[in-house]
């Protein structure tokens, strides 16, 4: 097996890991509570607890890699997640549980950004896309399959599992990366930016922090507006500093080339409207149409077909097309299916929103792997680690404001309509203004030169 093919594979289960930890955990919080003695309600302070993990660690991983060299931080990183995963499984109180999930979101910081860094330096650009193929499965597939499994996983064994499942298959992927990863550095590191580090990691991390307690009963709006408009002050802050110093942490000087630009600022557009998706179509499905979770698990397990046939063809559809045209057309599909998922009602066949649903997989799917892909197209190999953790912060945050949006959007629809239980009209606005996201990356898009990301989509 080449190299083109062995390490997007061992990045890609490690990004699968995490997907799939970060969806399971939805479905096994009530047990979860009852073995800690604790409320439902109280237990998602460690779901918000990897989110800031996340916001903390994110921006420092690309000096960290280009500081220690990619393969030995990302080892570290599945260390540090299979550490978090083994404190969660053995944890009997709260604090200990928050604490853990807050050491699993330090590790996946680093490993995802940094394997994505890895596989721009070790696979050649004119396989980069079918590299990349392998990445997007696992965004997409943990999403479908996480609330099932964590549900049979809580109902035939026992919650602990969820956690020590990751043991496994961390052991091998440190393994594996340390027999097939090059220990690759990005050039001198230089100096840590302290203060941009500082501002960074508290403007992401607050920012990620506040859009994750939108909507939680027992949190006051005005903590979570405190919490925003605090981050967005220090984002800003950071912008200055960045804009004075002469190696920034997140160097925003690489949004002035255009295929970067378009793959973190169109897709963050687009992220937008597809991060709403894992949370706002079975909410629509068993709220809005009265299905169980297993006759909602299996509908929504559409787009998985849709994404696996998406990854055979992806090189083949920019080799004819290109970057920018496949981005644009298919930014506009895209919007269009996700936007269809609020027309259906009762009376809709199963087999139609089973058909709605893979299209919806497949067209998401081809996006993610063309802006996943061009984001590094013309990027230097000295930049790739700060490109990396520019890129990898805005997608969070932008990920983050999908379900924050539809929430809100659903929530107003509902209120309008003077409704006490949600209805399958009150979700069609929701789902309207997710696919609007995807319509508004076109015009961003379209400021690619034509010919932008020929050597990545030309076939070898």
């Amino acid at each position: 097996m080449s190299r083109a093919v062995i390490i997007p594979l061992i990045i890609a289960c490690a990004l699968f890991m995490e997907n799939i930890d970060a969806t399971v955990i939805t479905t096994s919080l009530p047990a979860m509570a009852r073995d800690l003695q604790q409320d439902p309600i109280s237990l998602k302070m460690a779901l918000t607890a990897y989110v800031v993990g996340l916001g903390i660690f994110i921006p420092i991983c690309g000096w960290v890699s280009d500081r220690f060299g990619a393969r030995n931080v990302f080892r570290t990183a599945i260390g540090i997640f299979m550490a978090g995963s083994m404190l969660c499984a053995l944890s009997f109180s709260l604090s200990t549980f928050v604490f853990a999930r807050f050491l699993q979101g330090a590790g996946g910081a680093m490993m995802v950004p940094v394997g994505r860094l890895v596989i721009f330096r070790a696979v050649p650009k004119h396989d980069l896309v079918k590299a990349i193929g392998y990445l997007t499965m696992p965004a997409l597939l943990g999403p479908v399959i996480g609330p099932p499994l964590g549900g049979a996983i809580t109902a035939y064994l026992h919650w602990r599992w969820i956690f020590f499942v990751n043991i496994p298959v961390s052991l091998l992927g440190i393994y594996l990366a340390g027999k097939y990863i090059d220990n690759e550095r990005g050039g001198n590191a230089g100096r840590l930016d302290t203060l941009g580090f500082v501002l960074s990691a508290l403007g992401s991390g607050l920012l990620m922090l506040g859009l994750a307690m939108i909507g939680e009963p027992h949190i006051d709006n005005s903590v979570v507006v405190t919490l925003c408009a605090v981050g967005a002050i220090f984002v800003y802050a950071y912008w200055r500093h960045a804009n004075r110093v002469d190696a920034p942490l997140l160097d925003l000087r690489l949004l002035r080339i255009p295929t970067f630009h378009t793959s973190v600022v169109g897709g963050s557009l687009f992220r937008i409207g597809l991060g709403a998706v894992p949370f706002l179509l079975p909410l629509a499905l068993q709220e809005g149409l009265h299905m169980d979770p297993f006759e909602s698990g299996m509908i929504t397990c559409a787009s998985a077909f849709g994404a696996i046939f998406m990854k055979a063809i992806a090189q083949r559809v920019l080799a004819r097309f290109g970057f920018r045209r496949v981005l644009i057309v298919n930014a506009a599909l895209a919007g269009l299916a996700l936007s269809s998922y609020g027309f259906f009602t009762h009376d809709t066949p199963v087999i139609l929103m089973l058909a709605v649903v893979a299209f919806g997989g497949f067209f998401p799917s081809l996006q993610f792997t063309c802006l996943n892909s061009i984001v590094y197209a013309d990027i230097a190999s000295a930049d790739a680690s700060r490109a990396t953790s520019l890129a990898s912060v805005v997608q969070q945050l932008s990920l983050g404001l999908g379900v924050t949006i539809s929430g809100m959007v659903l929530q107003a629809s509902s209120r309008l309509a003077g409704h006490e239980h949600l209805t399958t009209r009150d979700f069609l606005p929701a789902f309207l203004v997710i696919g609007l996201f995807s319509w508004l990356s076109i015009p961003v898009t379209r400021q690619l030169p034509a010919d932008a990301g020929t050597e990545l989509a030309r076939k070898h």
